[in-house]
């Protein structure tokens, strides 16, 4: 039985995830049956092409280069989050877009999609790279679910206001091309989602476009969440940290995982932490994947060596 999670975060989080393959190679007997690290996802700065969260900072060609290599080594793809939903067709030609696309073109990585425009560029330019489609589309009946896992995707991430609807999920088609998102920070059933990530796509762009432009200077996303969402618009499921979305309804636990989803069928687990801090990805993490009375042990050993790695600073 294989239990496979999708981690976030290869660029921002390199060395952490790199230190958590190295405790599943090292130390097996801390993980529960059968997991398998399936992918890890995220993108390289500046992404115009990138969407869910808001990404800056930039990364030159020798660390993309040892991120696909240190990742892709290991068997394991990078999954870019190309999940814009605002792209025009101007946005295809980005030069650094472009790049980063070529430069992983080994057959074994993958994109994530949204925007139909995009989707078709990338199966025509880039025909190795096995798409999965987004939560982003916000596909939340069974009825959206089953068409879509008809369509040509590796995977279709889940809609997460389905999480833990047991009735529903006996209904779908192709549960072994589900990829379920375990720990969404949004709020369940939230009426704006889809609002919200169409703002995050249009900062994503005036990012990229500002940085060309005045690469010294910061950039300010007030202007477009004023324009697009409201003035007094503030999302609180933003600010959430791992035990302040563990009420959440949309929150699967470890134990149904494996009790409940698995014998179902599904067995593609996503954990969400694009823009978390380390604390607030260990924590998903050993939950998730550490058998429970391995926890405190392997919390003490990631902490340890991160902070000798200068990674995390600890009083």
């Amino acid at each position: 039985m294989k239990v496979k999670f999708h981690l976030p975060e290869f660029a921002k989080q390199y060395k952490f995830n790199l230190m958590w393959l190295s405790m599943m190679q090292n130390r097996p007997e801390f993980f529960r049956e059968g997991v398998e690290i399936a992918s890890v996802y995220g993108v390289f700065p500046p992404s115009i092409w990138n969407g869910g969260r808001p990404q800056g900072g930039s990364a030159d060609k020798d660390f993309i280069r040892a991120v696909i290599k240190a990742f892709n080594s290991q068997g394991i793809p990078i999954r870019f989050t190309f999940t814009n939903p605002m792209l025009e067709k101007k946005h295809l030609s980005d030069k650094f877009c472009n790049m980063v696309m070529a430069m992983a073109d080994n057959g074994l990585n993958e994109v994530i999609v949204v925007s139909p425009l995009l989707e078709d560029y990338i199966r025509k330019n880039y025909p190795s790279y096995k798409l999965t489609s987004s939560t982003c589309k916000r596909l939340n009946t069974i009825e959206l679910l089953n068409a879509e896992l008809e369509k040509d995707y590796k995977l279709v991430v889940v809609d997460y206001d389905l999480n833990n609807r047991f009735d529903l999920l006996e209904q779908v088609t192709h549960k072994e091309k589900c990829e379920i998102l375990v720990n969404a920070c949004c709020q369940a059933g939230c009426k704006r989602r889809v609002e919200h990530y169409k703002s995050i796509g249009l900062q994503q762009i005036a990012y990229c476009e500002h940085i060309k432009k005045y690469p010294n200077l910061p950039f300010d996303n007030k202007p477009i969440l004023a324009k697009t969402l409201g003035e007094d618009f503030h999302c609180p499921s933003m600010d959430r940290g791992f035990f302040d979305i563990k009420p959440q309804p949309t929150q699967i636990s470890p134990d149904d995982i494996w009790e409940k989803y698995v014998p179902m069928g599904f067995n593609q687990f996503k954990i969400e932490g694009r823009t978390a801090d380390i604390l607030n990805l260990i924590e998903p993490y050993l939950l998730y994947m550490v058998k429970p009375e391995c926890r405190d042990e392997a919390r003490y050993r990631l902490l340890s060596s991160l902070d000798q790695s200068g990674a995390i600073k600890l009083s």
